[in-house]
């Protein structure tokens, strides 16, 4: 015979479980319940994120509610049907036809829903600043990303703040990590350049990571709306240093974004970085020495 507990030990084994756990959540500072609410996601930092969070709570939401359901049916059917005697055989269910319908069914209808949601999320998260009489419009600052083996370069592109056709640039290393600038409450293209391997691009106050693959210049669009200094990272494994690839995201104001560039100007950052002096040039990117000649003239 299995064993089984006493009513009252039961009783008082809930009770001990449900305190233990009332006192844990209790012992949470506003921080962590903060956290716990928004399921250990960093606060969305752009009018983009917003979609993913919402994603995904809902997509927690709908693992939580089916996981309670299932461990439900799973402990019900451990303790309704158990063997309750060493003489006695529970019967034995072959198939049972509804079931197996509903099992079949039921995740079908999981998934379509969750893929629905997650393309709809998809294209608002990568839809242009604004579209007129059909047209996309182009965000208020155009900015390059290169990530190369093992650091990151910004280009700020023709940028209004300085004369609308200069470009700027600032670049890192393993050991010095470069800062992505960029303006509070205005859109920013971004396109994404490697000239090597497959990194990734990812700042996790932005709820937002998309690969940054040779040959192809992949792109999306967004505003910030919260200032401060967020990290960032590359999220693909992509060499020996690949741990060092961090960088720095700061969200100024306008006004200090525009003098931002001008000090990079300043110091002489004119023109396009795209890898630092190890890159090696892969089949269909341009050659190096054709882009060295391409940033000289477009330093002159």
């Amino acid at each position: 015979m299995g064993l089984q507990l006493p009513p009252r030990l039961r009783k008082v084994t809930l009770l001990t479980v449900a305190s233990a756990g009332l006192l844990l959540l209790g012992a949470c500072s506003a921080d962590d319940q903060a956290q716990i609410k928004r399921f250990a996601l960093p606060e969305p930092a752009t009018d983009r994120a917003q979609h993913v969070y919402d994603l995904w709570h809902g997509a927690w939401i709908a693992a939580l509610i089916i996981g309670v359901l299932v461990w439900g049916l799973i402990l019900y059917a451990a303790f309704a049907f158990r063997r309750r005697s060493d003489d006695e055989v529970p019967v034995q269910t072959r198939y049972n036809l509804p079931i197996e319908i509903l099992y079949t069914i039921a995740p079908i209808i999981i998934v379509l829903v969750l893929f629905y949601f997650t393309v709809t999320v998809q294209n608002q998260v990568l839809a242009p600043a604004a579209s007129e009489n059909g047209k996309d419009v182009s965000g208020d600052h155009q900015i390059e990303v290169v990530g190369y083996q093992w650091s990151w370069s910004f280009n700020y592109l023709k940028d209004d703040a300085l004369d609308g056709s200069t470009n700027v640039f600032t670049a890192g290393t393993t050991g010095d990590r470069p800062t992505l600038v960029l303006p509070v409450g205005e859109s920013i293209d971004v396109t994404l350049v490697s000239p090597d391997v497959i990194h990734s691009f990812w700042v996790p106050a932005f709820l937002f990571k998309m690969d940054v693959v040779p040959g192809r210049h992949n792109s999306f669009t967004f505003t910030p709306t919260e200032k401060g200094t967020f990290d960032g990272r590359c999220a693909e494994l992509c060499g020996t240093y690949h741990s060092r690839m961090l960088f720095d995201v700061k969200v100024v104001s306008p006004e200090d974004f525009a003098t931002y560039l001008k000090s990079l100007e300043d110091q002489g950052n004119v023109g396009i970085a795209r890898g630092g002096e190890n890159v090696d040039t892969k089949v269909g990117l341009e050659p190096k020495s054709q882009a060295d000649a391409t940033t000289t003239e477009d330093a002159q």
